[in-house]
This record gives C-alpha cells, sequence and structure tokens, in this order.
C-alpha cells in the first residue's frame, strides 16, 4: 500500500496458544523496529484442553522510520527470555496480516498482504480507497477509527503450494479478438457464488468500468456457471475483463487480459489523398495516426526512398509521418503498413496524383486557411484546428474554380461525450451515475457547436443517451432535465444556413433523431421533482403527479404565438388510474423544430409542402415507469387561417426516417374564432399542417365517373361478342391478326380495370386494407397492360413500314407482343407498390388508387405519355413513306385510301388516350378550374365506347362479316377498313401487283 501516512499500523492473527484458559493483556514494551509500542485489546479465548489453539490479537506498531523492518515478513518468534519466564509459553509467534497507513486527516488507509484478504462483510462497511493500484475488489479499505478489523486468511487451496483456493476458472475463447468477432468470457464456480459482476480496464485506464446488458454485451448465469459474451469487438473493448463474486465469505476476482487488432476505419490519414505540383512544392509529408491500444504497432511506409519517417504521440493518439523530400515523377500510392506481432499487416493507402504540364488546376489560395496549387476534379485538404478532429476539405472544380469549404472537424470533448454514451448503449458502465453526467456537459457543447458534424455528433449523443434511459428505466433529476431542455433549446437556435441546412443535406432525418431523443428524455423526470415547470425561448415543458384517484381530465395551455391548448377527456385516463399508481403528465412545446423537419408526408398528405405554425407539441403519460401511448386528445391551435391538416410526427415511416402522419387525427370545427381544432386517438408529437388549396368536390364529376365507367364496360362487353362472330373472317393475313390480337387484348384489360375500379369505391380505404391494396395494384397494372398493347400494335406496324421485305413470323411475334403487353405493365406496378408503399405515398386518401401527389401516380403516367410519344412517331413515319413519290407507288386514288386507314388506325385511338392523361396531368394542378376535371372524366370513363366505335364497328371486314353473319347486302366500296387499309400500305410499299388486284 502506498499512502502519505505517519505511523503504521499492523494488525495480526496469532498462531498457537498453550496452556491457561485466559490470557491477559501484556504490558507495553520496546517493539523490534525500535519505536513504541501500544497494546491493544486482546481477544479472550476460552480453552478445554492444554492445545494449540488459534487466536486474533490486534497489535499497534508504530516505527519512528516510517519503513518496514525486513523480520516482520515473516512469522514472528518468541523471544526466549520470554518464553522462558513464565511456566508455560503463551504465544508461540505471530503472523502479519494487513498494513496500514494514516493520513493527515487522521484516516486508516488498509490493505491485505498477500494470501489474506477481508472478508464480505468489513467490504460492506467500508469504502475503498481507490488507489490506482488497485487491481482487486475490495483490497484496500478506509476506516476511521484506530482499531480497524483485520484480514482473514483465504480459505487454503493446495497443500504444496500453500495458495488460497479461488472457487471458479474463468476461460477466454480467444486472448487475440478479430475485429467483428464475438468474445466469449465463461465462469465455472465450484463454490456458490452471489453478488456476480463483469467488469473491463481500458488499456492505461486506472478504474473498470462496469458491463451490463446491452445492444453488445449479454450476460447469462445458471448453476455453477456464468457467461459474458461481447458481439461486434472493437477496440473500444480491448483491454482487462475481470469477474468479481463473493464465495466463502471473501470477494473474488479472476482476470483476463484481451488484445483487438485495429481495422482500417480506426486509421486516421492526412491527407487520404492528395493532388501536388512538383514545381510549387517540391516535398510533402502524409502521416496516419491509430488510437492507443493494448497492442503495439510499428509503421513502415512504402516507397520509402529519399523520404524521412518519424512518429509522435498526441492526444492518446500514435502518429507515423512520412516526410516525402523528392516530389515523385508520375501519379504514386504511398502505403502505411502498421504491423504488430503475430499479426497480419494493416495497410492504409494514400494516393498521390502529380499535376502535369497542361493539366487545369486551381490556383494557391491563402483567405481562410492555406490551400495548395490541386488538380481540377481532386480535392484537397487541410487539418482541423487544435482540439478538434477530422478534415476540411474542399473541392478544385472541373472548370479550375474552388468550391465551397467542408468541415467534417469536431470538438474532441464532444466526441467524447458521444464515444461514452454510445458505449453506454452497448453495456459499458453505469447509465443511472453517467447519464446525468453527460447531461450536465450537453448545453456547454452546444454553444461552442461550430460545424455541421458538430451538431450530428451532438443529436447522436442526445439519441444513445435516449437509448440508454428508455431500455434501464432511469428517472431523471431536475437538473439532469433542465440541462436537457438548455440543449435542445440551443440546438434550435443554430444557425438554419451554416449549420442546419448542411447537417440535413448528410442526415435528412437530423431533426427527428432530435424529437424523439427529447420525447424519450422529458418524461423521465422522477415523481418527487414533480411538478416541473421551464421555459426557455424555443422550449416549454410542464410536469404534473397526479395520484391515483384526481377526478377531473387534464388541460394545460401555453402561451406561445399561435397560443396552444390541449385537453385530455377523464375516460382517456381511466386505463392508468385503474393500475392504482400515481400518474405523471408531461407536456412539451418545441418551436421551430417543424421547419426543421424533413418535409415527408404520409399517407393522405401527398408530397406538397404545407405552412405550419412552428409549434410542436409532445404529450406523455407516465404510470409508474409505464408509458401509455393511447389515449384522446384534443388540442386547439389559434390563429390558424385555411384548411388545416391534424397531423403526428410518425418516426416509423419511410424506413424509420420519419414523417408526418394523418392516421388517427382528424380536424374539427370550432368556435366562430380562427382556431384549428384537432382530436387524436394517440399521444405523440402533434402539430397543424395548413393546405391553402383543397380537391374540388363536384358530386357530379362522381356520378359522371359511374356512368362512364358502365358504359365503357357494357362497349367491351358487345366488342367482345362481335370479336366472337367474326374473328376468322377479319384475320385472314398477318398484319390484321397481329393489329386484331392486339386490340382484343386491350379490349380485356382495359374491361378487367374498368371493373376493377368500378368496384373499388365500396372497399374499405387506407394502406391497411389488403383487398383496397390489391384493388389500386390491378387497376395500375390492367390500364398500363392497355397501353403497352397499343404499342406493341404500333411497333409492328412500324416494322413493316421500315423493313418492307421482310415478314414477321407469327410463332415469333406474338410471344414478343405478349411479353411487351403483360411483363412490363407487371414489372411497373410491382416496382411501385414496394417502393411507395413503406412510404405512405402509394395510395390516394379515401380512395383506392394511385396517390395524385406522390410519385406513385407518375409511374402511370410516364409510361402512358412515353407510348403516346411512340404512337405520334410511327404516325409521323407513315405519313412520310405514303407521301414519298415512288414508281412503285400506285395513283393518287390509292395512296389517299392508305393514308386514310393510317390516319384512322393510329389517329383515332391516339388522341383518345393521350388527350386524356395529358387532362389528367392538368388536373394535378394546383388552382386548376373544374373544366380539365370534367373533359378528364369523361374521355377517361368512356375509352370503351370510343375503341367499340373506332376500333371494331367501323372496321369494313367487321361489317362485311355481321352482314354476312345476319344476311345483310354488302358494304359500299368506300367504306373504309382498318385492316384492309394496313394490308394494302404494306404490300403497296412492296411494289407488289396491287394494281392488278
Amino acid at each position: 500500500m502506498v499512502c502519505s501516512a505517519a505511523p503504521l499500523l499492523l494488525l495480526a492473527m496469532t498462531l498457537p496458544l498453550m496452556g491457561s484458559p485466559v490470557v491477559q493483556a501484556s504490558q507495553p514494551g520496546q517493539s523490534q523496529a525500535g519505536g513504541e509500542s501500544g497494546s491493544g485489546p486482546l481477544l479472550d479465548q476460552e480453552s478445554e484442553a492444554e492445545e494449540s489453539v488459534l487466536v486474533s490479537v490486534y497489535v499497534h506498531l508504530d516505527f519512528s522510520d516510517k519503513t518496514w523492518p525486513p523480520v516482520v515478513s515473516r512469522t514472528l518468534a518468541l523471544p526466549a527470555a520470554l518464553a522462558s519466564s513464565a511456566p508455560r509459553p503463551l504465544l508461540t509467534g505471530v503472523r502479519l496480516t494487513t498494513e496500514c497507513r494514516v493520513n493527515h486527516e487522521g484516516y486508516f488507509y488498509c490493505a491485505c498482504v498477500s494470501g489474506y484478504q477481508w472478508n464480505t462483510s468489513i467490504c460492506l462497511h467500508h469504502p475503498p480507497c481507490q488507489s490506482p493500484h488497485n487491481h482487486q475488489p475490495c483490497d484496500c479499505l478506509i476506516f476511521s477509527h484506530p482499531e480497524p478489523g483485520y484480514c482473514q486468511l483465504l480459505p487454503p487451496g493446495s497443500t504444496v503450494t500453500c495458495l488460497p483456493a479461488v472457487p471458479g476458472i474463468l476461460s477466454l475463447n480467444s486472448e487475440l479478438q478479430m475485429p467483428g468477432n464475438t468474445l466469449s468470457l465463461t465462469l465455472l464456480l465450484s463454490q456458490e457464488a452471489t453478488n456476480l459482476s463483469w467488469f473491463l480496464r481500458h488499456p492505461r485506464s486506472p478504474s473498470p468500468i462496469l458491463l451490463q446488458p446491452g445492444t453488445q454485451v449479454s450476460v447469462t448465469s445458471s448453476q455453477g456457471q456464468a457467461a459474458l459474451s461481447i458481439a461486434n469487438m472493437s477496440r473500444h473493448w480491448a483491454g482487462e475483463y475481470m469477474s468479481s463474486f463473493e464465495a466463502q465469505g471473501f470477494r473474488w476476482s479472476l482476470h483476463k487480459v484481451v488484445k483487438v487488432p485495429l481495422k482500417a476505419t480506426d486509421v486516421a490519414r492526412l491527407p487520404d489523398r492528395l493532388s501536388i505540383s512538383c514545381a510549387t512544392s517540391p516535398g510533402f509529408q502524409l502521416s496516419c495516426c491509430i488510437p492507443s491500444t493494448n497492442l503495439v504497432y510499428t509503421a513502415a511506409w512504402r516507397p520509402g526512398e529519399g523520404s524521412r519517417a518519424f512518429s509522435f504521440n498526441a492526444s492518446g493518439s500514435a502518429c507515423f509521418v512520412l516526410a516525402v523530400q523528392r516530389c515523385p515523377a508520375a501519379d504514386t500510392t504511398y502505403t502505411c503498413d502498421l504491423q504488430s506481432p503475430g499479426l497480419a499487416p494493416l495497410r492504409v493507402p494514400i494516393s498521390i496524383t502529380i499535376i502535369q504540364d497542361g493539366d487545369i488546376t486551381c490556383p494557391e489560395d491563402s483567405s481562410v486557411l492555406t490551400w495548395n496549387v490541386t488538380k481540377a476534379g481532386h480535392v484537397a485538404q487541410a487539418p482541423c484546428p487544435e482540439g478538434k478532429r477530422g478534415a476540411v476539405r474542399r473541392l478544385c472544380r472541373a472548370d479550375g474554380v474552388w468550391g465551397p469549404i467542408n468541415s467534417s472537424c469536431t470538438d474532441m470533448r464532444l466526441l467524447a461525450l458521444f464515444n461514452r454514451a454510445k458505449l453506454l448503449q452497448a453495456g459499458q458502465g453505469r447509465p443511472a451515475e453517467e447519464v446525468p453526467q453527460i447531461l450536465a456537459q450537453l448545453p456547454g457543447q452546444a454553444a461552442e457547436a461550430s460545424s455541421p458534424s458538430d451538431l450530428l455528433i451532438l443529436l447522436s449523443t442526445m439519441k444513445y443517451l435516449a437509448n440508454v434511459v428508455a431500455k434501464a428505466r432511469i428517472q431523471l433529476d431536475r437538473s439532469a432535465l433542465k440541462n436537457l431542455l438548455i440543449t435542445t433549446d440551443k440546438v434550435l437556435d443554430m444557425d438554419t444556413g451554416s449549420l442546419w441546412t448542411l447537417a440535413q443535406a448528410w442526415k435528412p432525418w437530423a431533426a427527428s433523431t432530435l424529437l424523439l431523443a427529447v420525447e424519450t428524455l422529458a418524461c423521465s423526470l422522477r415523481p418527487q421533482d414533480q411538478p416541473f415547470a421551464f421555459s426557455l425561448p424555443n422550449v416549454l415543458q410542464q410536469s404534473q403527479l397526479f395520484g391515483p384517484t384526481f377526478p377531473a381530465g387534464y388541460s394545460i395551455s401555453f402561451s406561445t404565438q399561435p397560443p396552444l391548448q390541449a385537453q385530455i377527456p377523464r375516460l382517456s385516463l381511466a386505463p392508468p388510474v385503474l393500475n392504482g399508481t400515481e400518474i405523471s403528465i408531461t407536456s412539451l412545446v418545441l418551436r421551430k423544430l417543424d421547419h426543421l423537419l424533413p418535409s415527408n408526408y404520409g399517407q393522405g398528405l401527398g408530397d406538397s409542402l404545407y405552412a405550419t405554425p412552428g409549434l410542436v407539441l409532445v404529450i406523455s403519460i407516465m404510470a409508474g415507469d409505464r408509458a401509455f401511448s393511447q389515449g384522446e386528445v384534443i388540442m386547439d391551435f389559434g390563429n390558424m387561417d385555411g384548411s388545416p391538416h391534424c397531423v403526428f410526427w410518425d418516426h416509423n415511416l419511410f424506413q424509420g426516417k420519419g414523417g408526418w402522419s394523418k392516421e388517427g387525427c382528424q380536424a374539427q370545427a370550432a368556435s366562430a374564432s380562427p382556431t384549428a381544432r384537432c382530436l387524436c386517438q394517440h399521444l405523440t408529437a402533434f402539430s397543424v399542417l395548413m393546405s391553402p388549396h383543397a380537391a374540388p368536390e363536384e358530386p357530379a364529376l362522381a356520378l359522371l365517373t359511374q356512368v362512364g365507367l358502365g358504359a365503357s364496360i357494357l362497349a367491351l362487353l358487345v366488342c367482345l361478342g362481335v370479336y366472337r362472330l367474326v374473328w376468322r373472317v377479319v384475320v385472314r393475313n398477318k398484319v390484321a391478326y397481329f393489329r386484331h390480337a392486339a386490340l382484343l387484348n386491350m379490349v380485356l384489360c382495359l374491361l378487367a380495370a374498368d371493373t376493377c375500379f368500378l368496384g373499388s369505391p365500396l372497399l374499405p380505404p387506407g394502406p391497411r386494407s389488403p383487398l383496397c391494396l390489391a384493388a389500386a395494384f390491378l387497376c395500375h397494372f390492367l390500364y398500363l397492360a392497355t397501353f403497352f398493347w397499343m404499342l406493341a400494335q404500333a411497333l409492328v406496324l412500324a416494322h413493316q413500314l421500315v423493313f418492307v421485305f421482310h415478314q414477321l413470323p407469327k410463332h415469333r411475334v406474338l410471344p414478343l407482343m405478349v411479353l411487351l403487353g403483360y411483363l412490363c405493365p407487371l414489372g411497373f406496378a410491382g416496382v411501385t407498390l414496394g417502393l411507395y408503399l413503406p412510404q405512405g405515398q402509394y395510395l390516394r386518401e379515401g380512395a383506392c388508387w394511385l396517390d395524385g401527389k406522390g410519385g406513385a401516380f407518375y409511374t402511370f403516367v410516364g409510361p402512358v405519355l412515353a407510348i403516346v410519344g411512340v404512337n405520334g412517331l410511327v404516325l409521323a413515319m407513315a405519313l412520310l413513306k405514303l407521301l414519298r413519290p415512288s414508281l412503285s407507288e400506285g395513283p393518287p386514288a390509292e395512296k389517299r385510301q392508305a393514308l386514310l386507314g393510317v390516319i384512322k388506325a393510329l389517329l383515332i385511338l391516339t388522341p383518345i388516350f393521350g388527350l386524356t392523361w395529358g387532362l389528367g396531368l392538368a388536373t394535378l394542378l394546383e388552382e386548376v378550374s373544374t373544366v380539365p376535371h370534367y373533359i378528364f372524366t369523361i374521355l377517361n370513363t368512356f375509352q370503351g365506347v370510343f375503341i367499340l366505335l373506332f376500333g371494331c364497328l367501323m372496321d369494313r371486314k367487321v361489317q362485311e362479316a355481321l352482314r354476312k353473319r345476319f344476311c345483310c347486302a354488302q358494304a359500299p366500296n368506300t367504306t373504309i377498313s382498318l385492316a384492309t387499309n394496313e394490308s394494302y400500305i404494306l404490300e403497296h410499299s412492296k411494289g407488289g401487283s396491287d394494281t392488278a388486284r
């Protein structure tokens, strides 16, 4: 024991005692060390026979020279004179067990000598010395009285070694743990053990850290065995592991040392790449720095010719530097090989680009930092200021102009808090003690944050603390909660342009992280510190504690702008009240946060930008340590004009990034005053979105849609009946076969789509309705298939126009048309469902159709307009083909007949679909009149009628077949047939004998 002390105190345990049943206290006399000795109280020991008896004796020896005499290191034998003066020897020897030093304040610092230890009862009643040399639990204790206890002999072990028998064996799966592996420590116990704890002492750290279950740590225990498992090992888990437990009345500790090699991401390179001009900079320096570790690393640089290598230690890191004195002639990759005995080298490359004559470069700039000449397209780097970690980067653009300066420098004190919070969540440390300590330092760090990286690290630290508090169910005191609210106020007050905008460019969900952390931490105030009210410019909180039988509901108001009130009816508080526990209700208002949250809008809100009141309200109910999230809450957001949407921030939307949702919330008409009243069925972060435009609600449009769809379905059924009668007559050549096959599939797809669309209003809307999702998916797929079959028809005609002498084989073309007509739309529909459904942007509000405000609808409109464009090109190609003079072409009358056929084949169907969905895009615009809505509805719902008239009944061969079928006269020769004239165009383009026919 090393302590500042004056006297030295020894405690002893006697060896054999002979004779008299009562031992008397000896008189004071000179000690063997030449100092003065004072007798302490002797413990009486009775003996029923004359035999050796073990007794405990307290002996106080003072040494004037403050040094241990060598004689006290072994068993002390009594002097011969003392033994002969009595008829029988009373004491045969003394063995020292405890050494103590007294500090200037009179406290005794006592430690056990080898082979002895404090028992558990003494350990529990005296504080530890907390010496930096304390490697054993309960090794050194502090006593306030001059007669402390004494260390006891440990249970005996082997009779040969005379060492104490440790009642346990600690085994390790491997002393060297590779990064990412799982560490396994197993403790096998031979005695019953209690109060088992696991500790980790980091390299060069004086105090061990308690290990508890966390995201990386898991602890298991069974009869006679305990195990510690740590997943995803990294350098933060290297060190000495200790298993501490109580058995046989003593505290035991077993140790294992674990080493973890570094990985490439642990190495900091400055720069990580370099663009340099040898003319202006003949030499340069490269460095790779590693954090402190319990492994010994050396560095070797390649290539190293003409360079000087050295190393230095700074801020807990070891840096290896290569000073290159001769600039290489060509681009070179330098490698920092970090080597440790028994491990493969860790190679860290640094690329050097040499600027050659004629290369575009950015000039040297020393306006803020010193930027050397850099090649266009490369990024220059500069070190961070002292006390910060990271790098400052600046892009040299392709035109040789410097871009903006981007800093990833982070305050090292803030990084230390971030790592501490992250390791707390992983399982290192004591959350109840360390969370308030970290919160106490966050306000100062928030005030000094000067970079987007500082802001993001600060928000991540708050997130980890919130996770720890939620899992460990920690209750914060007033001081800790005030520190949290002060930090939040400073974060919300940070400059939006220089900090928030750049931080959100890296992590768009940064504000959502802040909201979730504040929600979790703000409701963790311990009951004895309530009621609690705290007000800052951007943060207002009120917490109240109610007994299990308070009579009325909950009501709260905030003097914000606009004013804000909230109520929770008594009925909604019934579930927590029935538990018979005290209820804590916390209300928190955050200003400016709604403008920082990403513009993510869930189902029914679309992608429009909404105006907000600048307020977010958070309400939480805690009954004991249990949170209640369900309950009706009524909110009044004052002085709000327009059409409100009552929303809450759903952290589960958009793959966990969060978004505004209307689910469970609805706006209600309040009084005559311009107040937005919201009624929600759950407790979370609320706000109001104000939409300046509302969709037109025209009952005539709904009626017109139903009538049009009904007429379309009836016309398509008639078309199928006509084809059933005349199919073999109208498909006697290949071109007609391809055209009518495509048209028949169009009819089938459109018939199924219209039927599904007409029946979808009868289904319960919303993404939680499987039938509604299925209806929207089928409508999307079938309507797209209609257009893709139209595209297949146009492509076949285009092929015949371009490749005049190439006949299309039916057995090849038809399968390709089927793949194009069904497989492509199925792919579009499936991708749209998988992409937009998780984001809440798939279904339109209150309908089983694609959301017109999000990207889902454009996955339908985009392909449709593209197909309309292709059909237009084919039409133009046919016109040019027919109008171009040629010797092989027929007379002008035949040209006009062919031209009319093509126009009828494409010009009739293409504008119907194209104009319809062109107007459909127009209806998506805000403040559009109702006229486009009516035109869109008419053209969209009567498509089946148009196909029956122009695609089927006006075909000459169809008419002839129907007349023959029903014994009617032949049609006049002036009737135009789509199929006949398409055949005529193709055959006539080949230069065949069409005139003779």
